[in-house]
Parts: structure tokens; sequence; C-alpha cells
């Protein structure tokens, strides 16, 4: 008979849902009745461990101002054209043919350049990048043959392309199609020219994607009475970041910071905006914007992984091969559950030593022991990986305690690029150097609300008011940024 984990520990220590301090915020209750100091140990026993999920951002990611309400950027589109539904009428062995593009001109959900929504392929302003005199390379989506050709004429208002082929035997199709197939993919590969000719007609515009992002405003409070704030606790608390203290009110208000530290981080992570699937929804109507955080962006503009985790050298292979489709970038990091994490170690040891040793560390300054130092261990498969666990991926009262299955939501690891990618900044009006994943908070020369915390009341130094009582605020209003969506990876459930 296997075993199994029979009983799961209880959260009885959990700091309480409501809103005011009540008798189980604390640990013990003064009580004036008591004759004598009890008998209890000196320090408070750390049952979870340290509890504070916030790492994730602090590792991969960076800070910076920002002065606005939205947050604009531009990304560059690829630099060579290819399009993959293409149709032709063309017959089989024919010298000749006639194409027509049908892919769409942005990807779903994508805003194309000067544009507020996704628009529709082709128009008299946005017409096909295929010119006359560039070669092409056509290749029948089935696989059953290609041709290399050159085009001779343009149809832009009906988005077609007359090419003659280099090919003796003429076209490789199967013919008699219609131009409203999309069994042929179509690339350039160059041009040629006559002697004596004119030059190229035309020009090609950059291919930018604008993207935008809202700041949205975290706040927390906590508050105890200037009579509790008088009451000496009888055991010495020292806290994950080594406060200590006699206090209970010192504990629980930094257990509070710890907490708002912790949501400043997962709101990056988990927020999305408002309105998301169509209009009218009720945090929109009820004056919301929301936020795209970095799950939501990945699973909108990124890769997704579904399926269970890949757990062969095959299954990383083919996440190595999308890589390589998109912008390739040499050094990731893998941030995974648990389970995601055993899976990369069983699927390393079966490869004959594969591993650590060969990695390059290049994050870590090509120092293996830092890295060690951070939780990171590295292997290299084409790139270099850098594998951690992360804690709020584990942690049961948060994405650690949902469910498996394949609309439960679960999430088993990131893979984030590392380094930087080149965008245009609209503030600055020019190209910048920014990280693939950073936060921006709203900052000017007289407000910034990167970390504000005050105090209210009367008690614990404050003298704002005739309130009884110490109030501690916590605000914060930013915004995460994903840039360059299509080199990450979400893996899922």
């Amino acid at each position: 008979m296997a075993g199994a984990i029979l009983a799961t520990p209880g959260f009885d220590l959990q700091p309480s849902a409501q809103q005011v301090p009540t008798s189980t915020n604390y640990i013990t209750d003064f009580n004036f009745l008591n004759q004598y100091l009890p008998d209890t140990y000196e320090k408070e026993f750390e049952r979870y461990g340290n509890r504070t999920i916030s790492s994730f951002l602090r590792l991969v990611g960076a800070e910076m101002p920002s002065m606005s309400d939205q947050i604009k950027w531009a990304e560059q589109g690829r630099l060579h054209t290819k399009y993959t539904q293409c149709g032709s009428t063309a017959a089989a062995a024919a010298t000749t043919g006639i194409f027509q593009v049908n892919d769409p001109a942005a990807p779903a959900g994508i805003v194309a350049p000067n544009a507020t929504t996704a628009t529709n392929p082709f128009t008299a302003n946005a017409a096909i990048a295929i010119r006359v005199g560039q070669t092409v390379m056509i290749v029948q989506n089935n696989g059953s043959g290609s041709n290399k050709a050159i085009v001779t004429n343009v149809d832009a208002a009906n988005n077609r392309f007359t090419v003659a082929f280099y090919d003796a035997g003429g076209y490789a199709g199967a013919g008699g199609g219609a131009f409203a197939d999309t069994n042929v993919t179509v690339f350039i590969y160059g041009s040629e020219f006559a002697k004596g000719t004119d030059g190229m007609v035309g020009s090609l515009e950059s291919d930018d994607y604008i993207f935008a992002n809202n700041p949205i405003i975290i706040k927390d409070r906590y508050n105890v009475s200037g009579s509790d704030m008088a009451q000496i606790g009888w055991i010495e608390v020292t806290t994950e970041d080594g406060a200590a203290g006699y206090l209970w009110y010192l504990k629980s208000e930094h257990e509070t910071r710890l907490r708002f530290d912790d949501y400043l981080e997962t709101a990056m992570v988990e927020a999305m905006p408002a309105n998301v699937g169509g209009a009218g929804s009720g945090a929109a109507t009820a004056g919301f914007v929301g936020s795209e955080g970095v799950f939501y962006a990945v699973e909108n503009r990124g890769n997704v992984w579904g399926g269970g985790n890949p757990t062969t050298l095959a299954d990383f292979d083919a996440v190595i091969g999308r890589l390589d489709n998109q912008g390739a970038i040499e050094e990731n990091v893998i941030f995974v559950d648990r389970n995601f994490g055993f899976d990369i170690d069983d699927m390393l040891a079966a490869q004959n030593s594969y591993g650590a040793g060969g990695t390059s560390y290049g994050l870590f300054d090509n120092d293996e022991e830092m890295a060690l130092n951070l939780g990171f261990s590295g292997f290299r498969r084409g790139y270099d990986f850098y594998k951690s666990d992360w804690k709020y991926l584990n942690d049961p009262t948060m994405r650690g305690g949902l469910p498996t299955g394949a609309n439960s939501g679960r999430i088993n690891g990131l893979l984030v690029p590392a380094g930087s990618t080149s965008v245009y900044d609209q503030i600055l009006g020019k190209n910048a150097k920014r990280p693939f994943l950073h936060v921006r908070y709203r900052a000017s020369e007289t407000e910034d609300r990167r970390y504000k915390s005050w105090i209210t009341g009367s008690a614990g130094g404050a003298r704002t008011s005739s309130l009884d009582a110490m109030e501690v605020h916590f605000l914060s209003e930013r915004a995460c940024c994903v840039m360059g969506a299509n080199n990450f990876f979400l893996f899922q459930e």
C-alpha cells in the first residue's frame, strides 16, 4: 500500500480577516488578574518559516518612475516578411503564377501602428510588403513542393503579386487552386534586377506595435488603540527580517508591512484589465480600470505551455524551438513550483551529467557560487537557463493551494528572458533600452508614490486627530511592463 499524507496543518495563526484589532491578532492577552508571569518561551516559533513571497520581481525586474496615468511603448516588428496563408490559381508546372496574400495584418489582440484596435488584414494604406524585383521562396504548406521565383508585378488593391519561376519545371503546386486558399507560404529572400534598369519601386515602413498599461493604486492599513500600545507582551518577537520587540503592535504592524510588500509583487503578477472579453464588466462599471499583470500579458501576447509540465528532453526542445522563432534571447530565468523543479531535475539527471556544468552563468557575472546563493541552478540547452523555485507558486495560501486541472488556474512556472530590449519610449521620443520585465511607479518632483507609509491618530507619536489610536497607512501606485512578451513562456496545468 502506497503511503500518503493524511492530514494538512491548519492556518490558525493566520491574520484575522477582520479590519479591526481583535484578540486573535495577538498571540497572548494581557490579563491584569494574573499575579505571576507565565512560563513561556523567549521566542515566537516560526511555524511556517519565512512567510514572505516577494522575491520574483526583485530578482528579475527593475523599477523606474513614471509621471502619467498610462505607460505606452512601441515594440519593433519582424525585420523580414513572411506570409503563411496564400492562395493561387496557378496551374501545375506553369512558368508564371499569381498569388494572393490572405494573412491578417496583425496578430489577434495586437494593435497595429497608429491604430487603437486590431485592424483588418489589408487596406489601401496597409498593402502587402512585396515589391517588383524581389525574389521569393514559395512553399506548399503540406510539404509537397517548393519554388523560387522573382516578382514581376504587384496588384496592391487586391493584395496579389505575379511571379516568374526560376525552376524549369514550373510551379510545384498541385494547381487549380483558388485565391481564397491558404495552402502556400511565401517569404522574401532578396532581389534581382537586369542591367541598366531603375531601382526598387517603393519602400517599407517600420512595423511597430503600440502597447499600453495603466498603474493601479494598492493600499493597506494597520491600526491599534493607544491602550493596546501601552501593553507589554510576555514574549520577545523576532520577525523574518530581524526586527524584534516586546510590544505586540510592533510585530503586527511589521507583518502588515510584509503582507503589503507581498501584495506589491502579487498584484503586478496577477493584475488584469477591466472589461476583458467585452465591455460592461462589474469592475469597469464601478470605475476601476485594472492593469496588465505578468500572467495576463504572457497569456495574451506570449507563449503558453499547457497539459502538464515538459518532462522530457523532447518536450523542452519544443520550448527551445519556439524561443528560436522569437527573439532567441541567450539567457533565460525559469521560476517554477516544486513539482516542475523536480521534473527539470529528473530530466537533466537522465542526461549523463548534463546540466549545471554546461552553463556560463553570465547573468551572475559567471559566478556559479553567486547563482547558487540566490537559489538558482543553471543548465545549457541551446540557450542558458537558470532555474529557481518560486515561493508564490508553492504557498498554500496563494497559488500553491489551487487544485490541479486544465481549468484550475494553476501555474507551474514562468520563463522570463534576462537582460533588456530596445523599445521606442514615447516620453523620451527615442529608442531606449528597457528590461524585458520591470515596474513603473508614479512619481514627480513633488510626489513619490513608489512606497508611501504614514501615521495618523493620536498614539504612537502621531498628533493628527483626537482618535485614541495609531493608524499606519500604506500606499503604492504602479504598473508592470512586460516588453517582448513573445520571449516569455507560461507553464500552465
